[in-house]
């Protein structure tokens, strides 16, 4: 059996990873400031902004673990305007840097963390240089959060270049949601701006999870990135007239389907072997 530590453990998208892998037969080694929400599996309270804490607790904890085979690094805080923007930085970079190179002297070499969707240029104040969007055009940062995800995927990339052993694999999620929060998609369609940030897309938590175990299986060195997102929008309104209305003047790359996702997921696809397994359509009376 395979361990896995799981950082950010305890979050949103955190509390789906460890249930999905621990499903399908990984060790899970929670890392985390909160207590995960699953119990009987190895966890342990560390701060990833301090080196020392990092390397213990991928290198082996006493009697939790002797170390990990594998990562998944998903803690940060999580969306811009929660802390000042310093603090932000600061945490974030921080703790990736802390967690990158504490794996490396650990002996990792199999990273999956969360990118972020932010780096294609949310909120599309300005309008996206496409639909659908996807990883061919350079990141686009338009919060200290993002430009913190854009910074570690460039830290990513240079970190491989330094180790040709290492894979490093960065997931742009889309908006986490889970079946409680399906109750209030219908609202979205009354005013097409409310969610024009993301261009209409969202992620399951259990379909993030299993971009996550796809990611972690894929066989590969070097680093590369994947728009993870659901197959579908938010919207029960068509794309065509969504466009028309708030981006009338975006070029089209491919065609869509009515309520196909405007973040393209055909690279996690074709690449990853990623299949969205959950919709919010049909589950809302």
């Amino acid at each position: 059996m395979a361990r896995v530590a799981v950082t950010g453990s305890s979050g949103k998208l955190g509390r789906a990873v460890v249930d999905h892998l621990h499903d399908h037969g990984w060790e899970v080694v929670a890392l985390d400031q909160a207590p995960p929400a699953r119990t009987g599996i190895i966890s342990t309270r560390v701060d990833l902004t301090d080196f020392g804490q990092a390397y213990e607790a991928l290198a082996g904890i006493d009697d939790r673990h002797d170390g990990v085979d594998a990562l998944v690094h998903l803690a940060a805080v999580p969306a811009p305007g929660l802390r000042p923007n310093a603090a932000t930085f600061q945490n974030n970079m921080t703790a990736t840097y802390n967690v990158f190179s504490a794996a490396l002297r650990a002996g990792v070499r199999n990273i999956v963390w969360a990118s972020s969707e932010t780096v294609l240029g949310l909120p599309f104040d300005e309008a996206p240089p496409y639909v659908p969007v996807d990883e061919e055009y350079p990141p686009r940062p338009n919060s200290t959060y993002s430009l913190v995800k854009t910074l570690e995927e460039e830290l990513a990339r240079q970190l491989c270049r330094w180790h040709p052993d290492l894979k490093l694999i960065g997931l742009r999620f889309s908006n986490v949601m889970y079946p409680e929060d399906y109750a209030r998609f219908p609202s979205f369609d009354a005013d097409a701006r409310l969610r024009k940030w993301n261009l209409w897309s969202y992620i399951d938590a259990r379909d993030g999870a299993q971009a996550v175990r796809k990611a972690l299986e894929f066989d590969s060195t070097g680093t590369d990135v994947f728009i993870i997102a659901n197959a579908d929008t938010v919207m029960s309104r068509p794309n065509e007239e969504l466009l028309a209305e708030i981006f009338p003047d975006v070029p089209i790359k491919k065609p869509f389907a009515p309520n196909e996702t405007l973040l393209s997921i055909d690279k996690a696809r074709r690449v990853l072997g990623y299949e969205p397994e959950h919709t919010w359509r049909g589950s809302v009376g």
